[in-house]
């Protein structure tokens, strides 16, 4: 079996920004350059490859990330286009988590944008390097200087400019490349071959002096380069991306490009940067995994002769073929027809037809080596992700974290005939879906359902409706709060006992209870002292704690951000069981919740509305009616500016529509989670019904 690329051949790069900055476009204006394309596809008209959904044409937004496999002057390029929109941050966040790379595209009008500064935290966390793409520079009020000074500002980046704009607007013509000091003009419709002429004499200074600064700045961030640039010495183009190549490696410094994927303009620079400045899987260090039981770390090197590991990010419900896995390879081979085990569900899969992805066209192969992306149809225990490795040389790679929903909506089915149809539609998109939950409301027997926003929702069950053929009547959104508690409780004491005839039951539990900051989830700690409970039973008593916390006692929300300590307690030598001491620390666990002067907190959005100056009172006073914080004022260009705030969710229902009255149509708004705040007394009493 031999690979078609050798690894250092092979780029794993996501497209990543902020919504409607031009990933897609970008993505095709890829793949029609790449060959793997005929004609360039349009968000516009619905003809986009990596937007293949239904809804996804239909709205003109990205839903679910694409993957894409592409050549380029002899590399391997596997392309993931990731979703913009903060209700699909899930799919970025699982994309990153098996990239090596990224290209972060920003609107040249815009700059850095509320969504632009989230996928830039995420791609810090999985400290994946990246390279900046301002695009849309035909656009009326597009800057390159601002756009760039944004990410300085906004971001805390340290870019390094790699071209110069030929004009902007409508009088954008090229890019000047400041490596080889040229001038590069896309004439030809299809902007299909670039073409180096002379800088123009009246921009000939100007980009002198931004190379000269340009290799300044790239002697900061390596070691190599400033040595040769105090001693003098004059630095070689290829001295230069090679530095520039360790810093970007380092996450030290982005460097950053310009263009117009509109208008095909600009995109070759960017693979071409992508050979040059983006890591292949040898660069990044190895992966780390745990052995079945946790203990020992095993590092697992880039290598087709390894023992395998692969990672499942992503599971699609395809109509056609079935479930549809996708995973990328850290080490050795997954081979069509073998046998594999999944460690943490410790089943064995029998892996099917390997296929290489092209958005929503697909090509079977033998195998899928180290270091790549591919899909494996008919799994059937593995989900997003699960760790998939040889039944002979188990590990287990870290999982993929995901927000936990903040909004609900209540669903049932027309008829009895759609009872099922709903269930199993349901079930096959949350397998999907790691943010998208569903569960039925004890009190009212009601499904109901959780996401991200209302726009999650909405989506998944247009999807539903479609291609599930399920007749439903959904519910009006519901934010999901959390209860928590205000006061450390100590020793709080709950024996269980039962007596019958035979058996009876004993449990005796002693917990301290005390808040945590928040995100601070459940934490639940083991510290008693000379056996007073035998260690057998601390797993149940964990049990116990977690269930108690999904329903708190006012109103039956989830509990969050505080911890349990288990001090002390005692135990029956013939009635105790698991089960007892599971049911002690449930009611344990809701008396010292009792205890603790228990408090509502509810989701607190991060929003930024941009809007013409003249209507910015009628949009702070919107604002204000919702119960908001503002957190600041920018002065945007083309006279307009950005409002943040922080606004409860519970506030923010209808707002787009209040917005759009109000600015007659002009005004935008963002909005994403950022964090659980208690609600004042009032608003407590509304939620409460008190």
């Amino acid at each position: 079996m031999v690979r078609s690329f050798p690894l250092e051949r092979c780029r794993n790069i996501g497209i990543i920004a902020h919504i409607d900055a031009g990933k897609t476009t970008t993505t095709e204006r890829i793949l029609f350059y790449t060959g793997k394309t005929y004609r360039i596809g349009s968000v516009d008209d619905g003809t986009t490859v990596t937007d293949w959904m239904a809804q996804e044409r239909e709205r003109g937004i990205t839903i679910v990330s694409a993957s894409v496999t592409a050549e380029w002057k002899g590399y391997q390029f596997n392309i993931i286009d990731t979703p913009g929109h903060i209700d699909f941050t899930a799919e970025v966040q699982r994309s990153l988590r098996v990239l090596d790379g990224g290209v972060v595209v920003f609107d040249a009008v815009q700059g850095v944008e509320p969504q632009s500064e989230t996928v830039w935290r995420q791609a810090d966390r999985y400290e994946v390097p990246r390279i900046c793409f301002i695009n849309k520079m035909d656009r009326v009020g597009a800057s390159f200087e601002r756009s760039v000074q944004s990410i300085i500002d906004r971001l805390g980046a340290n870019p390094i400019i790699m071209q110069l704009p030929i004009g902007s607007e409508s009088n954008f013509l090229g890019v000047i490349d400041l490596v080889k000091m040229v001038a590069v003009y896309w004439e030809d419709k299809e902007g299909r071959e670039p073409i180096e002429r002379e800088i123009p004499a009246d921009m000939l200074a100007d980009a002198e002096k931004a190379r000269a600064t340009m290799f300044e700045r790239a002697a900061e961030v390596d070691d190599v380069l400033i040595e040769k640039f105090l001693d003098g010495d004059e630095i070689s183009n290829e001295e230069l991306k090679s530095g520039l190549r360790r810093a970007v490696l380092a996450s030290k410094t982005t460097l950053v490009f310009c263009g117009s994927s509109l208008k095909n303009k600009g995109v070759q620079p960017i693979l071409d940067a992508v050979i040059d400045f983006l890591p292949s899987p040898l660069d990044v260090p190895p992966v780390k995994g745990t052995s079945l039981d946790g203990d020992l770390i095993i590092e697992l090197p880039t290598e087709d002769d390894q023992p395998l590991s692969a990672l499942v990010f992503k599971i699609v419900a395809d109509p056609y073929v079935g479930r549809l896995a996708y995973f990328r390879v850290y080490s050795g081979r997954m081979i069509a027809g073998e046998t594999v085990i999944n460690p943490v569900k410790g089943k064995k899969e029998r892996v099917g037809r390997l296929i290489r992805m092209y958005a929503d066209r697909r090509e079977d192969v033998p195998f899928i080596p180290a270091g790549d992306i591919g899909a494996i149809l008919g799994l059937k225990f593995t989900f997003t992700g699960d760790t998939l490795c040889n039944v002979d040389k188990p590990v287990v790679l870290e999982n993929i974290s995901f927000p936990e929903p903040v909004i609900s909506i209540a669903i049932e089915p027309k008829s009895s005939a759609d009872q099922d149809k709903m269930g199993e539609a349901l079930r096959r998109l949350s397998e999907e879906d790691p943010t998208f939950r569903v569960n039925t409301d004890d009190t009212t027997g009601q499904t109901i359902i959780r996401g991200m926003g209302e726009l999650h929702l909405d989506v998944l069950v247009d999807r539903m409706l479609r291609e599930f053929n399920v007749k439903a009547n959904v519910g009006k959104p519901r934010v999901s709060y959390r209860e928590t508690i205000q006061n450390a409780v100590k020793e709080v004491s709950y024996k269980y006992v039962k007596q019958s005839g035979g058996h009876g039951q004993y449990g005796h539990v002693v917990f301290n209870m005390e808040p945590l900051a928040r995100g601070g989830g459940i934490v639940f700690e083991e510290k008693t002292t000379g056996g007073v409970i035998p260690k057998e039973y601390y797993k149940a008593i964990e049990h116990g704690v977690k269930e108690a916390a999904e329903s708190g006692i006012l109103a039956g929300y989830p509990v969050t951000d505080l911890k349990v300590t288990l001090v002390d307690g005692s135990y029956h030598e013939v009635d105790s069981s698991e089960m007892a001491f599971k049911m002690a620390a449930v009611f344990g666990f809701k008396e010292a919740f009792q205890k603790g002067h228990p408090v509502l907190l509810e989701p607190i959005m991060k929003v930024e509305v941009v809007m013409p100056e003249e209507y910015l009172g009628e949009v702070l006073g919107q604002l204000n009616a919702r119960r908001s914080e503002i957190q600041g004022m920018d002065v945007r260009p083309g006279n307009s500016h950005a409002a943040r705030a922080m606004v409860p969710l519970a506030e923010m229902f209808g707002y787009a529509t209040e917005l759009r009255s109000g600015t007659q149509g002009r005004g935008v708004f963002s909005m994403e989670f950022d964090h659980y705040a208690p609600v004042s007394e009032s608003v407590a009493r509304r939620i409460l019904n008190i």
